[in-house]
């Protein structure tokens, strides 16, 4: 999926046949430290998993869960220094692959009836970040090796991941919801224990779900400034 800056995105399906349907929901990674690299229109994130359980089957027993399952996983570094590319994309190479992997494949082991990408390859797509997708074949060699020498001396990045982000798309927007803290010693922003998700920075506002989780109670999640997602790019975002 394609994070844009408060940006919005045309609604129903996509020509090519690939639609983000309303309720979609995704897990990804926000790496903000990649935010200046980024020429896409949208800010730096790794996807963990898309889609994942439509909105109509998140509760508090899912949101509990995911707690949980996220705070069994240690916080961890990821290092960019290398760059890809997809037909028509420029990525960062995440590197380790495997903590972001791991967390996908404990979701799919715990929902086995998701499938990555809506299985339009395969297994699914390696860990990645999107940096540029607005070149065609006939023009992206030129372009992206253009841009992979400007961007090349800000290489390399080493960020520490401490949290996801579940986001939702409601038919013209890709919405914040909540963020799952990580498991870890060093974890300064989890107030809300191991069975509670921290309500994110950017959360969308969605009425009838606000305040805190009382004890006992599954995470309810703050409104709050949202963020778009364009619905354009096909490989580079997912």
């Amino acid at each position: 999926m394609l994070i844009t800056d408060e940006g919005g995105a045309d609604g129903g399906a996509e020509p090519d046949g690939w639609p983000d349907i309303p309720g979609d929901t995704a897990i990804t990674i926000k790496i903000r430290e990649a935010d200046p690299l980024v020429r896409a229109g949208f800010p730096a994130h790794v996807t963990v998993l898309y889609p994942f359980l439509h909105q109509s089957r998140m509760n508090d027993r899912v949101h509990r869960e995911l707690s949980r399952l996220f705070a069994r996983h240690p916080s961890f570094a990821l290092n960019f220094a290398e760059f890809g590319r997809y037909p028509g994309v420029l990525y960062l190479d995440p590197q380790p692959h495997g903590p972001v992997k791991a967390l996908t494949a404990d979701l799919t082991r715990r929902w086995p009836d998701l499938v990555p990408y809506r299985g339009i390859f395969g297994t699914g797509l390696d860990p990645h970040l999107t940096i540029a997708h607005h070149e065609g074949p006939a023009t992206q060699d030129a372009a992206y090796d253009a841009l992979q020498a400007e961007l090349t001396p800000l290489l390399p990045l080493r960020c520490h991941v401490d949290a996801v982000e579940l986001i939702a798309w409601d038919g013209e927007h890709w919405q914040s919801r909540a963020e799952y803290p990580l498991g870890g010693v060093d974890r300064p922003s989890d107030r809300g224990g191991r069975d509670s998700a921290r309500p994110s920075a950017r959360s969308a506002v969605r009425p009838g779900v606000t305040g805190q989780p009382e004890p006992g109670e599954g995470p309810r999640l703050t409104p709050g400034h949202g963020s778009g997602l364009r619905r354009q790019e096909r490989i580079a975002e997912r």
